[in-house]
């Protein structure tokens, strides 16, 4: 007859996240600014940074006074991809998880207004009979804006899916 140790057989527990403090975002932000600025650097681009820490997260935001020299950095996917390639920048030097939100030239409140016409058109759908209305695949962040957008509304929202498939359902209370 064999026994099995209970410690062995229990599946190891991930470490949870602990908020980083401000200090920790405050250097998020700083190894941030330093990674974005040898990009800039690198493309030949005049932009301006501005480092701020907000619910958590540390945010930079990119700005130039010729809005035509940012803006092919702006478009979203763009800003998608150069907030990842900062995300890991900012991991690898500080061996933190990092949740940072990088805006270029405006990118998040355009982001913003886009998704509030999206979640109009999704619901214009639920007043013409639909029971609920699927939005397609989109970030955490976008997929935060839009639960934001649809509560202001006076509906529901709820993601489903896993990775690049997760995407948010609309529905009536």
């Amino acid at each position: 007859m064999t026994t099995t140790d209970p410690v062995d057989s229990v599946a190891p527990v991930a470490p949870e996240r602990v908020p980083a403090t401000v200090e920790q975002l405050e250097q998020e932000g700083d190894v941030a600014a330093d990674f974005i600025e040898a990009l800039l650097d690198i493309a030949d681009i005049d932009g301006d940074l501005a480092l701020d820490v907000r619910s958590g997260r540390a945010y930079v935001s990119i700005e130039a006074e010729d809005d035509a020299a940012l803006s092919l950095l702006s478009a979203p996917d763009t800003v998608q991809a150069l907030q990842e390639l900062t995300r890991i920048a900012v991991q690898s030097r500080t061996g933190r998880f990092s949740r940072l939100i990088l805006d270029i030239g405006g990118s998040r409140d355009t982001r913003e207004q886009q998704l509030s016409s999206l979640v109009d058109r999704a619901i214009e759908r639920l007043e013409d009979g639909a029971t609920q209305a699927s939005l397609p695949a989109m970030s955490s962040y976008e997929r935060k804006l839009i639960h934001d957008i649809v509560a202001e509304r006076g509906f529901v929202s709820e993601s489903y899916g896993e990775g690049a498939d997760r995407h948010t359902v609309i529905r009536r209370h």
